[in-house]
């Protein structure tokens, strides 16, 4: 895969069914979907959307963006996490 101009900004993807609609606990952590880690805000958007939509039918189930960068550098300048 060729290398991507500008600075790199990695978003990670996953989902999994939550345990209510009210939170942001998954039923079964061992069975969470990781999509997998995009070199941008987005192609990760991307990805979630696809997701998303697949699993539309399924209220429980919730696809998550996680921006890896801020982690990573946590230090950044809002500018450079604007996505």
């Amino acid at each position: 895969m060729p290398e991507q101009e500008g600075k790199q900004l990695l978003h990670l993807v996953f989902g999994g069914e939550l345990k209510s609609l009210n939170s942001n606990e998954f039923r079964d952590l061992r069975s969470l979907d990781i999509v997998g880690i995009f070199p941008n805000y987005a192609a990760a958007l991307e990805a979630w959307r696809a997701k998303a939509q697949a699993s539309v039918d399924n209220a429980h189930m919730r696809y998550f963006v996680v921006h890896l960068h801020r982690l990573l550098d946590p230090d950044a300048t809002a500018s450079d996490a604007a996505h």
